[in-house]
C-alpha cells in the first residue's frame, strides 16, 4: 500500500513499465515518458493538478483496446490498479475520465472536460506527430502487417471508431486519416505552439516521399 504521491508515482511508473516495455507498436514505455514529461510541461504552464496529469500520462496506453481485448478490458485494468494505491476515490475518477475521453479513434469524440485532460489529450497528440509520430506510424503499421503505401487505396475519412482501428489502411494513408488532423484538435496555446513545427516537418517528408515514390530524381 503506498502512502505518499511520489510512491504512487513510482509504483505505478514500475507497473507500466512491465506490461509496455517491449511493446513494438509505438505504444512502448518511452512512448509513454515522453508523454509524461511533455504533459508536465504544459501542465505547469496551464496550472493544473500535476500528480493528476501524470498518473493519467503514465497510465492512458494500459487501457487502449489497442493492447487490449477491448476497452472495457483495459479500464478495468486500470481501475484495479489506482484502488490499489493509497490515493481518493475523486482522484481515481478523474484519471479513470481522462483515459476513457482522450483518445482519438477517428476524430469523432466529445471534448475532454478537465484541465488535466486537455494536457494529458495535448501532449499524446504532440508526440503522435512530428518525426517521432512519423517513426510510430511506420512502426504500428509494421506491427499490424499494413503496407508503407498503395496508391489504390484511398485514405478514409468521417470514420466511425470500428471502421478507423478495424479497416484498412496504409502507413501513409494514416497522415491523412489522422496525423495531420490533430494540430486542429489541440487544447493549448503551448501545445498549439509546438505543434506548428512538427505539422510542417510531416508535410515536408510527404512531399519527399511522394518524389522518391514516383521515381523522381
Amino acid at each position: 500500500m503506498t502512502t505518499t504521491k511520489q510512491e504512487a508515482i513510482e509504483a505505478t511508473i514500475s507497473f507500466v513499465k512491465s506490461i509496455l516495455e517491449n511493446d513494438s507498436s509505438g505504444h512502448d514505455w518511452w512512448h509513454i515518458e515522453r508523454v509524461r514529461k511533455v504533459a508536465l510541461q504544459i501542465g505547469e504552464k496551464e496550472k493544473a493538478n500535476l500528480f493528476i496529469v501524470e498518473l493519467a500520462a503514465l497510465l492512458h496506453d494500459i487501457a487502449d483496446e489497442k493492447l487490449n481485448h477491448s476497452e472495457e478490458e483495459g479500464l478495468t485494468k486500470v481501475s484495479n490498479w489506482l484502488s490499489s494505491l493509497n490515493i481518493s476515490e475523486q482522484d481515481q475518477n478523474e484519471i479513470i475520465e481522462i483515459i476513457s475521453t482522450m483518445s482519438f479513434k477517428g476524430g469523432n469524440r466529445p471534448p475532454v472536460r478537465t484541465i488535466e485532460g486537455k494536457v494529458v489529450q495535448d501532449a499524446d497528440r504532440l508526440d503522435a506527430i512530428g518525426a517521432i509520430g512519423i517513426a510510430r506510424t511506420f512502426a504500428y503499421a509494421g506491427s499490424h502487417g499494413d503496407l508503407i503505401y498503395d496508391p489504390n487505396l484511398p485514405f478514409r475519412e468521417n470514420m466511425t471508431k470500428e471502421e478507423y482501428r478495424n479497416g484498412k489502411s496504409t502507413a501513409i494513408n494514416h497522415f491523412y486519416e489522422k496525423l495531420l488532423l490533430l494540430r486542429e484538435t489541440l487544447n493549448s496555446d503551448t501545445a498549439k505552439e509546438i505543434a506548428k513545427e512538427r505539422h510542417e516537418f510531416m508535410l515536408h517528408f510527404l512531399e519527399q516521399f511522394y518524389k522518391e515514390w514516383n521515381g523522381q530524381l
